[in-house]
């Protein structure tokens, strides 16, 4: 893998995640600095970012819900998520990196 923000832990992925919330839909949005920018529609109340993030994550690694893990960065834009044993990569991801 070619990018920081994307990393092997075994089976597992570390993904560097700057986020967005409150953006006009959710979606994968490139890389910020050393960190994969994630754009989420839900906004940064209560927690509804943080989940609808997982719930974006789960879908596109095509995992449940309890194989995404919130590792650092609740409260905070730059974010660390744990991935276990992905089924697929996005293909928004495999372009970063090739």
């Amino acid at each position: 893998m070619s990018t920081p923000a994307i990393r092997r832990d075994g089976d597992d992925l570390l993904l560097t995640v700057h986020a967005q919330p409150g953006a006009s839909r959710s979606e994968f949005a490139g890389l910020h600095g050393e960190a994969l920018k994630i754009r989420i529609q839900a906004p940064a109340v209560d927690g509804r970012a943080n989940d609808a993030m997982r719930r974006f994550l789960a879908n596109a690694f095509a995992v449940p819900l309890a194989r995404v893990t919130l590792v650092s960065g609740a409260s905070a834009r730059h974010k660390r998520w744990r991935i276990e044993r992905p089924a697929q990569l996005p293909p928004a991801l495999q372009a970063l990196l090739d």
